[in-house]
């Protein structure tokens, strides 16, 4: 009952590293048969801790399928369910879809490491100590990281930096 809930932010945090819904899915489910295992070790918020289990199982799956080009296919994703407002034209969907597809594809663009803490800060609002202690990074390789993704996302859509 405690770690259900963080379900769609384990599949988002998987399939944003994997940038492949297929396999973000055997990812989650991978990272919450292991979380059942080891539930006795839970020690804290269990979103952080199931968010490190995904990403270790990631990176085990990503181990396991080295040289293997993955293809990013198209999911109902933290983005567009964030986007995606009930009561709207069709045409506003269809725009606010288009969007959230730009957007999608910008994220996975974005060298690993950046991405990673991009999509755990900004996406799953994780605080910088949550995303530190999932990513064992220092504060402030994290900081560091996301000010840099930040830059890289707004370059990608083509977003011009404004000064103060």
């Amino acid at each position: 009952m405690l770690v259900l809930p963080h379900l769609d932010a384990a599949y988002s945090l998987a399939r944003y590293l994997a940038r492949d819904a297929d396999a973000a899915e055997d990812i989650a489910q991978e990272a919450f048969l292991r979380a059942f295992r080891a539930f006795d070790g839970l020690r804290g918020e269990p979103k952080p801790w199931l968010l490190a289990i995904v990403r270790n199982a990631y990176f085990d799956w990503r181990r396991k399928r080295r040289g293997w080009d993955t293809i990013a296919a198209e999911d109902e994703g933290a983005i567009e369910r964030a986007v995606d407002a009930d009561g709207e034209t069709a045409e506003a969907r269809l725009i606010r879809r288009s969007e959230a597809e730009a957007l999608r594809a910008a994220i996975e663009t974005i060298p690993e490491p950046f991405r990673e803490a991009l999509v755990l800060r900004d996406l799953e609002e994780l605080s910088y100590r949550e995303v530190a202690e999932i990513t064992c990074a220092p504060m402030g390789t994290v900081m560091s990281r996301l000010a840099r993704a930040r830059r890289m996302l707004g370059a990608r859509l083509g977003v011009m930096e404004q000064a103060p």
